[in-house]
């Protein structure tokens, strides 16, 4: 005679059905679907603007000073790095909580995407915050030479808050890092009992 309780299994066409507001609930994860596309029309958008600065540094190859070189090429730097942010957002934000894409046989799946989830991704998204905070801070130390100056929009202070609010980006991240790093260590003490 079995002791277990007798619990009623359902047949196998129902089984992956859910109940009408938890199937309601779990479908509202597609009203995200306009947000990624609208992402999408940004990337084209990023893509125009790196083609115009593109083409502007090209016409300006010859007369350009290497500081104004510098300053175009960070400039191309700071949008594939947004650019980068809008695909990590899009197709792990989509892959994490919308849809499985369903790459795992196609050749140019990301290495990152096989194991994201919303903590990777956290993560990414705050190192990336750091890649661009770093291409402005860096810009605005090229242009620090002209502090004090007449016609100079950079100021001694919004310099300094610009250093401070960077580094706070980089605490955030160190933060965030730690809190999933600790959160996902396994809890040894009772594991041998």
């Amino acid at each position: 005679m079995s002791m277990s309780a007798d619990v009623p299994t359902p047949p196998p066409e129902l089984a992956g059905r859910l109940r009408p507001l938890p199937q309601l609930i779990f479908s509202s994860r597609w009203l995200q679907l306009p947000l990624y596309l609208g992402l999408i029309v940004a990337q084209g958008v990023y893509v125009i603007l790196f083609l115009k600065e593109l083409w502007h540094l090209v016409l300006g190859a010859m007369s350009f000073t290497e500081q104004e070189i510098m300053l175009v090429v960070l400039g191309l730097i700071d949008v594939v790095m947004i650019s980068n942010l809008l695909i990590m957002v899009i197709v792990g934000g989509y892959e994490t909580f919308v849809s499985r894409l369903e790459l795992e046989r196609h050749p140019d799946q990301p290495e990152w995407l096989s194991h994201v989830n919303a903590s990777v991704l956290k993560i990414k998204l705050a190192m990336a915050i750091i890649g661009i905070s770093s291409i402005h801070l860096l810009r605005t130390f090229i242009y620090a030479g002209q502090l004090g100056q007449s016609g100079s929009s950079l100021t001694e202070t919004g310099v300094m808050w610009q250093a401070i609010i960077h580094a706070l980006f980089v605490f955030s991240a160190v933060g965030i890092a730690y809190v999933e790093k600790i959160g996902q260590t396994p809890d040894t003490k009772g594991a041998h009992h």
